[in-house]
């Protein structure tokens, strides 16, 4: 409670961006621990913004009207079940007291059940309360707003590689479900693009390229001549431009410059009509192409998104769409394309906006010409009986139903689709496609799979196998795969070990412990003192086996009582 009201009553302390509480430091001045401190520190906030509304009487007196006259206190507990019961309940009871001094709103976070709160707080403290349930969105929607506002636009010019992005989205489905890991992972790729990346310096903004490149070195322009994706390009350009681009820096930066610029344009276009697609095939029955904007992302990374089957089958369902669907998707796409900062989506807006029209015009004779031609069809079938009579009758319909030509809602229907496929087919290139895309993306999931992926069983195989790969002693250094006898004892006893079945015996691996640790001493060691020798390489044997036990490696068994079990098999 002291350190709640020194966060109250200091308020330039942000608490929520330090984790460790060590960290957060109260002001220096000692705050005693009551209500009435509290109701002090209120009153002199309140009069304080009084003060400051009364010097601004511009404001309008209907908004001010729709607050409260005193502002609320909102004190938000992270987590519920974890708090303290006994100081939870006091605080409520209290805070119920002075309820008209000092305003309080409690915020609880539960992770479990509503329910809780009635087992936590007894019926005289509860009832003390106003309880209002209210529920937060799901963490999927949080992801999925984050990639929206990270990757999904154009103001940030780093972006992440689909191998890369599909390993943050599967840590976080299946794993942990943490956003705040996300956002971890998303850290320190853009660290390791701008560590291990020389050219990251011209991942920047548009106005900015002209300046930084303009400013590369020798050294700089040839890590760009060693670019895959630059070599590609040049490799398909005319033989002096080849030669230009190869040998004269000055040449090969203002090519740069112009490919950088054109990557922007092409993140600019990529986002729009990733989004105008997304409007199709989010409402598809089975989601082919994924319900998540960010699977039709990958996707889109990945391959050609418009060489793959899922794609084929969504302009399948795309061509039954019914009318209302059809232009209600239609005018989403208007309002995608127009909000886009895009400046080659203007042709693409009016002839839209000319499909939207064609659909508004259309009249529905057809449907009902072709009403009249299945009834009256239907109406022979009743007259004609026999059975020769009906088979010729329903091969007519067959034939006439495959010859049957498109109504104008079908043929514009399938326009309207056939137009959405060009511009997906122009502006959802992948990236590994575009020249330079090296600078701006990342695309190393084997280093982020290090840092995200914890596999302690393998770091401990490693380190206690070959202590050298850590300890960097060269003493520890052994070419011939021998047990040296400088490791450490739990290195030693971990060697022997493995070259155990299921039980060990342990005296057979204290004798094998003991000839690895005194294999350095002569066969003329000092007869006197060897029992203390036996003594101390004993205690370190007990020490080792009990670190290994402790680390899920051995453990007794039942079967007898001078054995252990062996737990780890594999070598790691």
């Amino acid at each position: 409670m002291q350190k709640l009201m020194g966060q109250l009553m200091n308020c330039y302390i942000d608490v929520d961006s330090v984790e460790d509480e060590d960290y957060v430091q109260v002001s220096q001045n000692r705050v005693r621990c009551s209500m009435t401190s509290l109701i002090n520190w209120y009153k002199s906030v309140t009069k304080t913004l009084k003060k400051t509304d009364s010097e601004t009487p511009s404001r309008k007196r209907a908004s001010s009207s729709r607050h409260c006259q005193s502002p609320l206190v909102v004190v938000i507990f992270k987590d519920m079940e974890s708090f303290t019961t006994k100081v939870l309940q006091d605080f409520i009871v209290i805070s119920s007291q002075h309820i008209h001094e000092l305003p309080l709103v409690l915020i609880f976070g539960i992770a479990t059940s509503p329910m809780i709160i009635h087992s936590l707080l007894p019926h005289s403290v509860s009832s003390l309360l106003c309880i209002e349930l209210f529920q937060s969105l799901s963490c999927k929607e949080h992801l999925s707003t984050l990639i929206d506002k990270l990757l999904l636009t154009d103001q940030f010019p780093f972006k992440l590689g689909e191998k890369v992005l599909r390993v943050l989205i599967n840590i976080f489905l299946y794993h942990d479900l943490s956003v705040q890991n996300f956002i971890k992972g998303f850290q320190i790729c853009v660290v390791e693009h701008f560590y291990s990346q020389p050219l990251s310096i011209l991942c920047c903004q548009l106005e900015d390229i002209k300046k930084r490149v303009n400013a590369l070195g020798h050294d700089q322009c040839e890590n760009i001549r060693r670019l895959p994706s630059f070599r590609r390009y040049v490799e398909n350009q005319v033989s002096e431009k080849q030669i230009a681009l190869l040998t004269a820096d000055d040449f090969l930066k203002e090519a740069v410059q112009k490919l950088l610029e054109d990557l922007h344009v092409y993140h600019e276009n990529y986002v729009s009509v990733l989004r105008c697609l997304h409007v199709f095939t989010s409402s598809l029955p089975k989601y082919p192409l994924g319900k998540q904007i960010r699977e039709l992302h990958c996707a889109c990374l990945e391959n050609r998104v418009w060489e793959i089957e899922e794609y084929e089958s969504s302009l399948q369902l795309a061509r039954m769409l019914n009318k209302s669907d059809l232009v209600t998707m239609l005018q989403q796409c208007v309002e995608i394309f127009v909000s886009s900062s895009g400046k080659e989506f203007d042709k693409t807006v009016e002839k839209l906006k000319e499909f939207l029209t064609q659909f508004q015009q259309l009249e529905v004779a057809e449907a009902f010409q072709d009403q009249d031609v299945s009834v009256s069809s239907q109406k022979e079938l009743q007259k004609k009986t026999d059975l020769y009579h009906l088979q010729k009758t329903l091969l007519e319909l067959k034939e006439s139903r495959r010859s049957k030509k498109l109504t104008k809602f079908e043929m514009l229907r399938f326009e309207v689709v056939d137009y959405i496929d060009s511009l997906v087919r122009k502006y959802l290139v992948p990236a590994d496609h575009k020249t330079l895309h090296e600078i701006m993306y990342f695309n190393t999931a084997s280093v982020l799979r290090e840092h995200m992926n914890a596999a302690p069983r393998i770091a401990l195989h490693t380190a206690l196998n070959n202590p050298y790969c850590y300890l960097k002693n060269q003493a520890l250094k052994s070419d011939g795969g021998g047990i040296s006898n400088k490791a450490p004892d739990i290195c030693i006893a971990y060697r022997l070990h493995l070259e155990c079945g299921r039980l060990i015996n342990l005296v057979d691996w204290l004798e094998a412990f003991s000839t690895v640790v005194t294999a350095a001493e002569g066969p003329n060691a000092d007869a006197s003192s060897s029992d203390q020798v036996d003594d101390v390489v004993h205690a370190r044997f007990i020490r080792a086996v009990s670190e290994l036990e402790l680390l899920g490696f051995i453990k007794p068994s039942k079967q007898k009582t001078d054995h252990v079990a062996r737990l780890t098999w594999g070598g790691c």
